[in-house]
């Protein structure tokens, strides 16, 4: 039994200009099925939700602005070249996003922010990220790596490819789509996040015993006002917030 990372949450208070964004951004599609907005590759026939490969970006409205809080998740952007980093920068930009100082100091990668502020990197050319896709990868922050290997190792079916006091880094097991990386910080979590992952289970298994294996793990249950819902809020030993999703 695992579980799959099939999407990344962010909250916004227009979820449609932000939805938008992030497709001219990824060069996907936005749909907008009902409340939230959901961005994705075309496939062959139009939308594939869970998408095979790609983890998609569900835009959900929230009325609450972010805070200068910095995410404890953001997404980093692949690039194939020199000047394919520097194209996508300015066409960044050019769609709404602004350069943010997060203390990064002298990189080779550009930090920017969406239209409401939710951080993100477009990567200077690395050969790991060669195949991807346009996210490379979904990057957490947190105190304990190697905790976190074995918390996201045992709820997903991702593989662990690297796992040091620094840095954990995990991709599906098939060795498609973005890299899943934890990386050690010195700040802990005080504040909910605006960007988290969804999970999905497989189709024949059971979401309340699957839900009921992350508890073992150590997840704990999340109350953020969803109320009567299908899915089940729950957050890691280091409190990021996390759904798991009903088959649909």
């Amino acid at each position: 039994m695992a579980l799959r990372p099939v999407q990344v949450n962010i909250k916004a208070v227009d979820g449609s200009a932000v939805g938008r964004f992030w497709a001219e951004a990824l060069g996907w599609t936005a749909y907008r099925p009902g409340v939230t907005t959901y961005v994705g590759p075309t496939r062959t026939g139009g939308l594939v939700w869970p998408d095979p490969v790609a983890l998609g970006i569900d835009v959900v409205p929230v009325p609450e602005p972010k805070t200068a809080t910095k995410n404890r998740v953001h997404l980093d952007l692949a690039t194939t070249s020199p000047a394919h980093q520097a194209e996508l920068v300015a066409r960044l930009e050019a769609l709404g996003a602004t350069p943010v100082d997060v203390g990064q100091g002298e990189v080779p990668w550009t930090v920017l922010a969406d239209p409401e502020g939710n951080e993100f990197c477009v990567l200077e050319p690395r050969e790991v990220y060669r195949d991807t896709g346009p996210i490379a990868a979904v990057v957490v922050d947190c105190v304990d790596p190697r905790a976190m290997a074995r918390f996201w190792g045992g709820a997903t079916d991702w593989t662990p490819h690297q796992v040091t006091d620094d840095q954990a880094v995990l991709r599906s097991a098939g060795g498609t789509g973005p890299y899943l990386e934890f990386l050690r910080t010195p700040d802990v979590k005080s504040v909910p996040d605006r960007v988290h992952l969804d999970l999905l289970p497989y189709p024949g298994d059971d979401r309340a015993v699957e839900v009921a294996r992350l508890r073992a793990l150590g997840a704990t249950d999340l109350d953020l006002g969803q109320g009567d819902v299908p899915w089940t809020c729950l957050s890691d030993p280091e409190g990021h917030e996390f759904c798991v999703l009903a088959p649909s």
